[in-house]
Formats: C-alpha cells, sequence, structure tokens
C-alpha cells in the first residue's frame, strides 16, 4: 500500500497500530485484520465487528515484514477507500477548508487532525495535493480520517461553483490582519502549497485575504509559517470569534 497505483486500483489503505486501528474500525470496511497474539488478547471482541472481511493472527516477525513503521504496534490493518460526495452547498453550512496544492503527507495529517478538532467536517483538495491514503498521512490524522471527509476536485472549479455569498478566505502576505476582522462561522478556507502559498488561479478566486500577523510589528522574523501550523492558528481564531458570538 506504499504506492499510490496500487492504492487506487485496490480502493484500499493501510493503518498500523492498536490505537488507530480501533478508532477506524467502526466506521470502515476492514478488508484485513492481521494482529500478534498479544494484539487480539488485549482487544477479545475485535473479531465481532462484522465490517470485518477476513482474520489473520500473525507473529512479531510478520507483522514487521508487513508494517511501515520503524516501530511496529502489534496490528496492521488494510481498510476500503469511501466514496463521499462533494457538495458546493458545505460551506454554506458551516467552515470548510480547501488545500491547493499541499504536498506534504505529514503536514496534510496534521491539517485532517486540525480539521476534526475544530469541528470542520470537509476538506477539498486540488488534484496536486498529497494522497491522504499515503500510509504517513493515514498515520498523521491519528483517527481524525474517521470523521473528516476529504475530497479531490478541480479546486477553481469547484470554487467558482459555490454560491456568491460564500466568502472564500486564504492566507496572503498582503492581507488584513484576521484579528481586526470580524469572522464568519461558515465559509471556505484556503490553505496553500509549502512552498509558493496559494496559486494565482486560486488566489484570483479569494474574496477576503487573510494575514497571520507576526510578533512584534517590524520585527525581523520567519519568511512564513509551517502550512499545518497556519492552519491551526486561522482556524483558532474562526472558532473563538465564533464561541463569543
Amino acid at each position: 500500500m506504499e504506492r499510490k497505483k496500487v492504492r487506487d486500483e485496490e480502493r484500499l489503505f493501510l493503518a498500523e497500530g492498536p490505537k488507530l486501528v480501533g478508532e477506524l474500525l467502526p466506521h470502515f470496511d476492514c478488508r484485513l485484520l492481521a494482529g500478534t497474539a498479544a494484539y487480539f488478547g488485549e482487544h477479545p471482541d475485535v473479531t465481532d465487528n462484522a465490517r470485518i472481511e477476513e482474520v489473520a493472527e500473525i507473529t512479531r516477525e510478520e507483522l514487521e515484514r508487513a508494517s511501515l513503521l520503524k516501530t511496529p504496534q502489534q496490528v496492521v490493518a488494510l481498510f476500503g477507500q469511501p466514496c463521499h460526495e462533494l457538495s458546493a452547498d458545505y460551506p454554506l453550512q458551516g467552515l470548510c477548508l480547501a488545500l491547493d496544492d499541499v504536498q506534504d503527507p505529514g503536514n496534510l495529517g496534521t491539517i485532517v487532525r486540525l480539521a476534526d478538532w475544530f469541528g470542520i467536517a470537509h476538506i477539498v483538495c486540488s488534484r496536486g495535493t498529497a494522497d491522504v491514503y499515503n500510509p504517513k498521512t493515514v498515520q498523521a490524522t491519528m483517527g481524525a480520517l474517521a470523521r473528516v471527509r476529504v475530497h479531490y476536485t478541480d479546486l477553481s472549479g469547484y470554487i467558482d461553483s459555490l454560491a456568491k455569498e460564500v466568502d472564500v478566505f486564504g492566507t496572503c502576505l498582503d492581507g488584513e490582519n484576521m484579528y481586526q476582522l470580524s469572522l464568519p462561522g461558515n465559509g471556505l478556507i484556503v490553505m496553500g502549497n509549502e512552498g509558493n502559498g496559494i496559486g494565482r488561479e486560486i488566489e484570483k478566486r479569494v474574496t477576503r485575504k487573510l494575514l497571520i500577523p507576526s510578533y512584534p510589528r517590524g520585527r525581523a522574523t520567519s519568511e512564513s509559517l509551517n502550512v499545518a501550523t497556519a492552519t491551526a492558528v486561522v482556524c483558532a481564531e474562526f472558532r473563538r470569534q465564533a464561541a463569543w458570538r
């Protein structure tokens, strides 16, 4: 499951470790659950799950050969990839995230986890964004993939399909200080590529540019924030303002 081509052909993804597998089992069909005797001893009821097609007890040595982790964690599982419907109404119903060519699997996984923490149910990704079913991404979500729906589409076309009243936010160096703005409880928040930020075509479609100001003003500082860190800062401010309404 390391190769995207194989994942796409088989419509499967790999998850490892008791905590992550336990988070995903109630939400996804499981093609294969393979664990050590210690795992099944600690989770005697896991095989009662009707969504599991096949169960296998494996040795520690077999687990090490099957695992992609440096330190294997008792169990590996193959899950079916879900098919999620993408609607232009989602940003009207609450906050949604959009990712414009975010490349790093770890960043993507962290953003999925952040979305889960801040109650954001949908992430709309450009086709150039990393694969959410990359094993590194799946591990980084820490189970949030069970509650956050990740969609891939032509991001420009998707934004064009949104209702005119939907605010499209984007983090930009020429944006307005977001701490001085009144931010709504719904809309689409666009986060850009690690090296290049939001692409030109997507930036044209941003209706409200946001700046995360550095502190103190005028002090020499880093050129930019990591995209996952920036996502956390922006989402936290949207939710902080919503809590005070």
